[in-house]
């Protein structure tokens, strides 16, 4: 089977390379060549920006596949281009969505493909929410063979799932304290990009997916205190943290603010049985124990990755200022 991933080289994308290879599909992506992550042996890469069409159908020629997948697709007109690259050229085409796009906050648990799909609060869920419409439009119209996948917070060694990044992981080291949204009690997923390759794969030039969407993730289930706690432990540190209000927290970082209110603030409980259906015996099978120490290490392998971001440093001090104050106002 030939495929054609445009991307390929990402968090996800990565993984799912790998394992296509392993199970012996033909893989060629679609890439500007600037990603760090090496690609496995015996993938065929076109140097081709998708953002540049012309570059793309030159380097396609009049190749066909049995099935396309966009890795970085992520408003409406950028699947309006492939549409145009890819119209009677592949068997299947596999947009990448986001279970973000499910309706914030969730009516009910657990959530399934046939969830609302609303978002008001963040602008990246609503494009990816136009995308899917946009393709299953074409579905519907033109019979374009569209599959819509939607991840949730899927990570590798390289991705520590806090907003913040490695700065959060040096403050637990110096024993400063950390913010978690909220209580600290809402439910979280996160999956590793390996088990989310292990589900993904099969659904290529699987003709039954053809109109359909699957959300792919783990079924461990974590507060986000508890993903805090267990970083901190790989860390060799003890987790201090503070809650404050999502909605706090959006006032001094908005950027912040849309990741929470328009996701993570919410409990997410997903119900995977569509893609267990698909591709019988998958289970998530990594822990995000063991996730969360390939994260550690990784970053412990070289100083350069180690990078601390003053700028967000002093903000979640003012902001955990600005909560000591609020604690220890007098009431009246």
């Amino acid at each position: 089977m030939r495929v054609l991933f445009v991307g390929g080289t990402g968090i996800i994308s990565s993984a799912c390379t790998r394992r296509a290879v392993e199970r012996g599909l033909e893989v060629t992506l679609v890439c500007r060549g600037k990603s760090p992550r090496a690609t496995p042996p015996g993938v065929r890469v076109l140097h081709a920006d998708i953002r540049q069409p012309s570059s793309v159908r030159e380097a396609i020629g009049n190749e066909r596949f049995d099935a396309v997948v966009d890795w970085i697709a992520f408003l409406p007109e950028q699947v309006e281009i492939d549409l145009e690259l890819f119209r009677g050229r592949t068997g299947q085409y596999v947009f990448i969505s986001s279970a973000s796009a499910y309706e914030k906050p969730p009516s009910h648990l657990p959530i399934t493909e046939s969830t609302p799909l609303h978002n008001p609060f963040w602008a990246y869920s609503r494009d990816k929410i136009a995308c899917e419409m946009r393709l299953l439009s074409a579905h519907r119209d033109e019979g374009f063979p569209v599959t819509i996948v939607r991840p949730s917070h899927t990570y590798d060694r390289t991705l520590l799932p806090p907003h913040g990044g490695w700065t959060v992981i040096e403050r637990l080291r110096r024993g400063k304290p950390v913010i978690v949204h909220g209580d600290g009690t809402s439910l979280w997923t996160l999956t590793h990009h390996d088990d989310f390759a292990r589900a993904f794969v099969p659904l290529l030039g699987n003709a039954l997916t053809l109109g359909e969407a699957y959300h792919i993730t783990s079924d461990e289930i974590l507060t986000w205190d508890a993903i805090h706690r267990i970083l901190a432990e790989a860390a060799g540190a003890e987790a201090k943290i503070v809650h404050v209000p999502s909605d706090v927290i959006a006032h001094y970082d908005p950027r912040w603010g849309e990741s929470l209110l328009g996701d993570k603030t919410h409990s997410v409980l997903f119900d995977n049985t569509k893609i267990k259906r698909l591709v019988p015996g998958f289970s998530a099978k990594i822990p995000f124990s063991q996730g969360a120490r390939e994260i550690i290490d990784y970053y412990d392998a070289d100083a350069s990755r180690r990078t601390v971001d003053e700028a967000f440093d002093e903000r979640v001090d003012r902001i955990l200022r600005a909560a000591g104050r609020a604690l220890t106002e007098p009431v009246a």
